[in-house]
């Protein structure tokens, strides 16, 4: 435990943006996995195609993840989207 109060503060602050940045990938996670669960049943996915890319680019903006990995991220989702859909039409 730390002795110094200002390292006592910028622990508080280190575990606050933990949280946070916790909570932020983890809803870029779900709302990722629900686009592909959407397509997968072949129902419409737009919507929440949308509120994926924007739930990785606000992870992004808040330093959760990286810029070239929130663009890697969503590159890989719209591939794997196209994939699906591509499969789907041709079966």
């Amino acid at each position: 435990m730390a002795n110094i109060r200002s390292q006592i503060k910028r622990n508080r602050q280190n575990e606050k943006r933990r949280l946070r940045n916790k909570a932020r990938k983890s809803e870029m996670k779900t709302r990722s996995k629900t686009v592909v669960r959407l397509a997968e049943a072949g129902e419409d996915h737009s919507a929440a195609l949308a509120r994926a890319y924007k739930a990785i680019d606000k992870a992004a903006k808040t330093g959760a993840i990286h810029k070239n990995a929130a663009a890697r991220r969503k590159s890989r989702l719209a591939r794997r989207i196209n994939k699906i859909l591509a499969s789907a039409s041709g079966s």
